[in-house]
């Protein structure tokens, strides 16, 4: 039975590095990735998977070995011991650093995504407006100025130029929400009485794809329903549905006038 026990044990650790390998290689831990900085994204999270099951590994073989060593009957009296001071201070110490490493590999990435003087020098393309429980977004309308009569509102819909890079600005309405397109690896809350600033690239290669906008912060009874969609096209399009949408309005606010 000890020889049994112990040979699970082990197999807990070989059957968690074949589940890495085989979600890696065949590409289920996330989804595929189409703006400029999603690879550094996904380096990170590379890098902190494999390092947790490195030690992962590590911790349960020993865990066997202990289990396989100690578990025999044995007569002899229990010794008391208070501890070993050295190997206290590795087993602090290395998590520490471990971690120290983490936070200085993301440092840059987090720079260029998340600082505000890094971001691209583009206007905002668009003001999105998050609420309980749908996306609005508000595109400037023919005078080019936000909070304007004539601007462009369109629900559930975020449409976006592909190649190039597109900043935007994230409200909330009421309460705590979260901007999350997982192919971007873009996620943002959206937080009451701020404008926050975010920005993406998608590559030009993934222009005329839609993805799905999800709030990822639980926001009430209806969050389930908070979905949108992102939708990648090219310049020319994009233009030319502004233009379209622009006179809509301009149509309807004529008409209201009269």
């Amino acid at each position: 039975m000890r020889l049994l026990v112990t040979l699970l044990l082990f197999l807990v650790p070989i059957l968690g590095v074949w589940t890495f390998w085989t979600a890696d290689e065949n590409g289920w831990w996330l989804p595929e990735a189409v703006t400029t900085y999603a690879p550094d994204i996904d380096y990170l999270f590379n890098l902190i998977l494999w390092m947790v099951a490195v030690f992962f590994i590590l911790t349960e073989c020993l865990l066997a070995w202990f289990f396989f060593k100690y578990s025999k009957k044995d007569e002899a009296k229990g010794v008391y011991s208070h501890g070993n001071h050295k190997l206290e201070m590795v087993w602090t110490a290395v998590p520490g650093l471990c971690l120290l490493f983490i936070a200085f590999s993301q440092m840059g990435t987090w720079a260029d995504i998340k600082f505000r003087g890094n971001m691209p020098e583009e206007a905002p393309i668009a003001h999105v407006w998050a609420s309980q429980f749908d996306w609005m977004i508000q595109y400037p309308g023919a005078d080019g100025q936000f909070g304007t009569w004539d601007d462009v509102e369109v629900n559930h819909l975020f449409k976006v130029p592909g190649g190039e890079n597109v900043v935007f600005t994230l409200h909330s309405r009421d309460v705590l929400h979260s901007f999350f397109v997982p192919e971007f690896r873009l996620k943002q809350d959206a937080v009451p009485g701020m404008a926050i600033p975010v920005w993406f690239n998608v590559e030009p290669e993934f222009t005329g794809n839609t993805y799905d906008l999800i709030c990822a912060e639980l926001c009430g009874w209806g969050h389930y329903k908070m979905a949108g969609r992102v939708e990648v096209v090219s310049r020319e399009e994009f233009d030319a549905w502004i233009v379209e949408q622009q006179a809509n309005v301009m149509s309807n606010g004529t008409e209201d006038q009269s």
